[in-house]
């Protein structure tokens, strides 16, 4: 998903809510979703230490990368190529929660 796209997507999950929710929802997806160039960043510069996917979130894979080293280095040469699209299907997945939590408040 391009930048273009997770735009459109956050457009199409604003679309039902009121002025003031999407406000709400614009702060609360903009402080707690994940740059996906931050993540390849992070997955070049401590990759093998698993700080890519601490910073999306998955814990549990970043203390097994940190604990294999990368998966004898393996598993860090193959998330410099999965890790911007994980980044984005986190940040979808925040979207849809985030976008639940703000109907859910209304009753």
């Amino acid at each position: 998903m391009s930048n273009a796209m997770e735009i459109q997507e956050a457009n199409l999950a604003k679309k039902e809510l009121s002025n003031d929710e999407r406000l709400q929802f614009d702060v609360q997806y903009g402080t707690r979703r994940k740059d996906p160039n931050v993540a390849l960043v992070l997955s070049i510069m401590g990759g093998t230490i698993g700080l890519d996917r601490f910073y999306i979130g998955d814990i549990g894979l970043g203390i097994a990368k940190l604990l294999t080293l990368g998966g004898l280095f393996i598993w860090t040469i193959i998330d410099l190529f999965l890790i911007m699209d994980a980044a984005r299907a986190k940040n979808g997945e925040l979207m849809r929660q985030v976008r639940d939590s703000i109907v859910q408040s209304r009753s």
